[in-house]
């Protein structure tokens, strides 16, 4: 009776919704918002040090005694932001090749002396800066200091090591060149700052590659390379004084220099470009939107980074929720902020299958403008904000994590005390800056945009969804060097025969 009353129960719901009309069929099923976030923590920014040489040296010192290691790490104030123009790569290189042999050791003897003390060195620069970091344990610290100071003020750069790190780098380039991500990327950087070496790749280009000599990086590392234009961080088990001297020892005796002027090349103007780099037979497009923004230490960074973070970042997202959970258009969509210590930008981006190309543009671009005519949600506001409140212990619960946040804040020309107020000042910012600023400074109509894949499956799409004017180019005839993103007619010529 029982099997026979729920089998007529079953039909009885099944001939009911056989006379439903089709609205009144759909299940609604239940909607739950996910659990709120646990409190944040209170969290006390760990004690460090600073203290400065004759030289001009900054050191800083975190005491970290949990385990008997060390870190030492050397920033210097020249990445690829310093490059000469028609040498972009240069700072990178001359980086690379700093542990590859000194004037007193060879590269294999740097290599067995790390490798026989159980430490790890790494060496290379970055968009404003270059570094070397030494790890090692307690017992090693002043053999650190020593390989540290030999290899970032007495690099050789012997020939046949520039020969081979050029030729490694080149190597490289054709693998990344075959990948959409990195030249979506590379063009747009290319789009926004325009001349500016903050648009470079940071290894250079082929062609600027085979253009550096070894006088090249032997001048970029005399002019650069002082230590009045570094910073130093002594990260471990040891106290402060044994930090401080050990510095004074090995690097006190480092003569300072006459800095070099900084290029003052301007960024253009924001700009309305759509450029494609067609790559036919390609199954997906990468898809990357933005224009300039602000620079690291900019009063309003923190607010702009939070309406980005809103609009593709975590804790918001609004992008992700269109394009991916609404639409199904891509697996992931993002937006960020790089910001820099002359300039900075932001730049959604996103991959999709071809076909969908144009309705994936004309979305991210509409998701932009809607940040600046629609006020965002108190409850989209607070989910961003707890993400980084909630976040900001992970990113100090090491004293390496710790000591990247005091460079950092040197290296841009931040405040110090703000590191702490850090939760404080997250929490500060209310519905009316996040619209200030996203009127202020994003432009809905001045994006550079950038498509990387098959264009014969979406460019006679993107008209019907109002992007008419648009920049072709054949992705074998791809140089950064050129306003117009093209080699040469008669040297495309020359690559295609």
């Amino acid at each position: 009776m029982i099997r026979t009353a729920s089998v007529l129960a079953v039909f009885g719901v099944l001939s009911l919704a056989s006379v439903l009309p089709a609205s009144a069929q759909r299940v609604q099923w239940p909607r739950e918002d996910p659990p709120p976030p646990l409190l944040a923590p209170d969290v006390k920014f760990p004690d460090y040090e600073l203290r400065r040489l004759d030289n001009g040296l900054q050191v800083v010192y975190v005491g970290a005694h949990e385990q008997p290691a060390v870190n030492v790490r050397l920033l210097v104030r020249a990445g690829t932001s310093s490059d000469p123009t028609v040498k972009p790569g240069l700072a990178a290189m001359t980086a690379q090749l700093l542990d590859q042999g000194t004037t007193m050791r060879g590269a294999q003897e740097i290599a067995q002396t790390i490798d026989s003390i159980g430490g790890a060195m790494a060496v290379g620069a970055g968009t404003d800066l270059s570094y070397v970091n030494v790890l090692v344990l307690k017992d090693s610290f002043d053999l650190a200091l020593d390989m540290l100071s030999d290899v970032a003020r007495n690099p050789a750069y012997a020939q046949t090591e520039v020969d081979r790190q050029r030729q490694q780098v080149l190597s490289e380039m054709q693998v990344s060149y075959d990948d959409p991500a990195y030249v979506s990327s590379i063009v747009f950087g290319r789009l926004v700052y325009g001349a500016h070496p903050y648009g470079m790749p940071q290894n250079g280009t082929p062609q600027s590659l085979m253009r550096i000599t070894r006088n090249d990086l032997i001048e970029f590392h005399r002019n650069h390379y002082l230590p009045n234009n570094a910073i130093l961080a002594v990260v471990g088990d040891v106290s402060a004084e044994e930090a401080f001297a050990g510095v004074a020892r090995a690097l006190s005796d480092w003569p300072r220099g006459v800095l070099p002027t900084p290029d003052l090349t301007e960024q253009p103007p924001p700009s309305n470009r759509l450029v494609i780099v067609d790559k036919p037979g390609a199954v997906q497009t990468a898809v990357r939107v933005g224009h300039l923004a602000l620079p690291r230490a900019h009063p309003d960074y923190l607010a702009l980074d939070m309406a980005v973070k809103i609009l593709g970042g975590e804790g918001g997202n609004r992008l992700g929720s269109v394009l991916r959970t609404d639409r199904s258009l891509t697996y992931s969509a993002s937006a960020e902020m790089a910001g820099r210590q002359f300039a900075g930008d932001f730049m959604a981006q996103t991959d999709t299958r071809s076909s969908a190309t144009a309705e994936v543009l004309r979305l991210t671009v509409d998701e932009i403008s809607r940040m600046q005519r629609e006020r965002v949600s108190r409850r989209e506001l607070r989910r961003a904000k707890d993400y980084l409140a909630g976040h900001f212990p992970l990113t100090i619960e090491t004293p390496n994590a710790i000591a990247a946040q005091v460079l950092e804040a040197i290296l841009f020309g931040l405040d110090l005390d703000d590191l702490e107020r850090y939760p404080e000042r997250i929490n500060a910012v209310t519905e009316d800056d996040i619209q200030r600023v996203a009127r202020e400074y994003l432009k809905p109509g001045l994006l550079s945009m950038v498509l990387v894949g098959d264009a014969s499956t979406f460019v006679n799409d993107l008209s019907g969804v109002g992007f008419d004017s648009y920049e072709l180019v054949p992705i074998t005839e791809l140089d950064l060097s050129t306003a117009d993103f093209m080699i040469a007619r008669e040297v495309a010529q020359r690559v295609r025969q």
